[in-house]
């Protein structure tokens, strides 16, 4: 089972991310968010997201998020 829908209840308790299409266009995160995101990201599968690739389209849904983990060699 995926941690990434744990960790964004870390980042913004408040908002039920699931169903979102697009966290960015739909008000759920900023870009402060991602910040806080991408560092409990890096803590969470101990990897270290390279700064390229950070950028609204790999956060911008839980799918987008597992997508941007896998391609970083770990498993959601």
């Amino acid at each position: 089972m995926s941690k990434v829908p744990a960790i964004l209840a870390q980042v913004r308790p408040e908002v039920d991310f699931t169903g979102a299409a697009d966290f960015f266009e739909e008000g759920l995160l900023d870009s402060f968010d991602l910040v806080t995101l991408v560092s409990e990201l890096d803590k969470a599968y101990g990897i270290s997201i390279d700064g390229m690739e950070i950028v609204p389209d790999n956060f911008n849904s839980i799918a987008a998020i597992e997508t941007l983990l896998r391609r970083n060699g770990v498993t959601p």
